[in-house]
């Protein structure tokens, strides 16, 4: 009989991080199986999609869902700084009245982004194209990480930019006053990129064209439909090619954001993991190009079983039904890196609890991510006496189907992913495993702790 944990989905927005307070450390002990029901919040990639589009569109937008972890909340207070109204009428419950395709308004002020690479990519897109000057910044990690993949395209839009060494942040964007459309083909699959240049093509005359060599996840694509957009995706020799036709009118439209599958992965592993468990996972998003770790767990041996399939906002939807199980390990192709980018660090923590050697090869994109994701996960497994070998652009960790030692330290590097995925081994380590930060949890996930702990869980403060 399936126990309910507490309903996270319905939490107050907080105030955003402060990046001055003290660090938290937290310890999660091992525990025999979890038990229970939950739903994970919403979608981020969504989230920040339908304030953004939103913003851009005539009419009032009303959101049900939204994620309010401080990297959306980043996204909401920039958006009110560019002219857009904003306002939250109750947990999850937002409305958006909309500004049109070029109708955003020069910010009096810096937009700080905090730490959502996603928040500030989209959002340069947004601006390069409208004829004003936008001021752009992030925290430490933000600060870090390169921006040219995007600027290059849009400059040749029209924009320019004046940044650090490395088209970093801080970073200027003088908006293009004529800007022109594009067709351009990515260099590495980023669907960061692609929407920044998509978002960039609504204000320019004529068709911008994005070329993917790998299809990445589709919420921008299926966005700019749902508001109206004219846009065709079609497969042809050099890869997938979104075709876009600018300066359209956007109409507002209701938004439903289902629940994050790079949020449910951790509930996931943690009961795949651990023998016994069952656990209902509700209102999980299940756009195939971001079921990458579901496809992956379940060549694994994991059982999961998807429940309820169904439609919310233009997003397929299901419950996810999981119980324990032995977990072998596998090879992941490169393949498959787009629709599961976020994921790597919690499937390296199944692949710690697997029989066998897992190999995931093409993750030299974890290298630019919160931080080096691909260095911070062998740190971590190294921390808990995991057997791995890291590559370039790959990471090889090997099981022997029992608990992990664990009782290690985990170095999170600011970074919300690296420092939940080594929370959940330390539900099947022989050892307590701590973090050495849980502050940026929330940048993605918050209840994070309070949701694992209503399914059986032990994480706390760490003495």
């Amino acid at each position: 009989m399936l126990e309910t944990a507490p309903d996270t989905a319905n939490q107050s927005a907080k105030p955003l991080h402060n990046a001055e307070t003290i660090a938290e450390p937290l310890r999660s002990e091992p525990v025999g199986r979890l038990t229970g029901a939950t739903q994970p919040p919403g979608d981020k990639s969504i989230s920040h999609r339908a304030l953004m589009f939103g913003a851009l569109a005539l009419g009032e937008t009303r959101i049900e869902g939204l994620l309010e972890g401080e990297d959306v909340l980043r996204t909401a207070a920039a958006l009110r700084a560019l002219g857009a109204e904003v306002t939250r009428d109750g947990p999850g419950l937002w409305r958006v009245v909309g500004r049109g395709t070029g109708g955003l308004c020069e910010a009096a002020d810096i937009l700080d982004l905090g730490n959502s690479g996603t928040a500030v990519r989209l959002l340069m897109g947004m601006v390069a194209t409208q004829d004003m000057v936008t001021f752009f910044t992030g925290d430490a990690s933000l600060r870090r990480r390169p921006m040219a993949r995007v600027t290059t395209p849009l400059a040749r839009m029209g924009a320019e930019f004046l940044a650090r060494e490395g088209d970093r942040l801080p970073l200027a964007v003088r908006g293009a006053a004529e800007p022109m459309p594009i067709s351009y083909r990515l260099p590495v699959a980023s669907a960061q990129v692609k929407s920044a240049i998509l978002l960039a093509g609504l204000n320019a005359p004529g068709e911008t064209c994005v070329i993917e060599p790998e299809p990445t996840r589709d919420h921008t694509e299926n966005m700019l439909r749902h508001f109206g957009a004219a846009i065709w995706v079609g497969d042809g020799p050099e890869g997938r090619a979104i075709r876009l036709r600018g300066q359209p009118e956007l109409r507002a439209a209701p938004v439903i954001v289902p629940a994050d599958p790079s949020s449910a992965a951790f509930a996931v592993v943690a009961a795949s993991i651990l023998p016994g468990s069952e656990v209902l996972v509700r209102n999980v998003g299940v756009n195939p190009l971001r079921t990458g770790l579901f496809t992956t767990l379940l060549e694994m041996g994991a059982d999961i079983a998807f429940l309820d399939r169904r439609e919310a906002g233009g997003e397929p939807v299901a419950d996810l039904l999981v119980r324990g199980a032995e977990l072998r390990g596998v090879e992941v192709p490169a393949a498959r890196a787009p629709s599961m980018i976020d994921e790597y660090p919690i499937l390296a923590i199944a692949a710690a609890c697997a029989r066998g050697e897992t190999r995931m090869l093409g993750l030299g994109e974890l290298r630019v991510k919160e931080s080096d994701r691909l260095r911070a996960v062998a740190a971590g497994l190294a921390a808990c006496g995991v057997p791995h070998r890291e590559g370039e652009d790959s990471l090889v960790v090997r099981g022997d189907g029992t608990p992990p030692g664990g009782g290690g330290m985990v170095a999170t590097n600011m970074d919300h992913r690296i420092a939940m995925s080594f929370l959940v081994l330390g539900l099947r380590a022989r050892a307590p495993v701590a973090i050495d930060d849980a502050r940026m949890i929330d940048t993605s996930f918050p209840g994070f702790v309070a949701m694992m702990n209503g399914l059986g869980a032990r994480m706390g403060a760490a003495a």
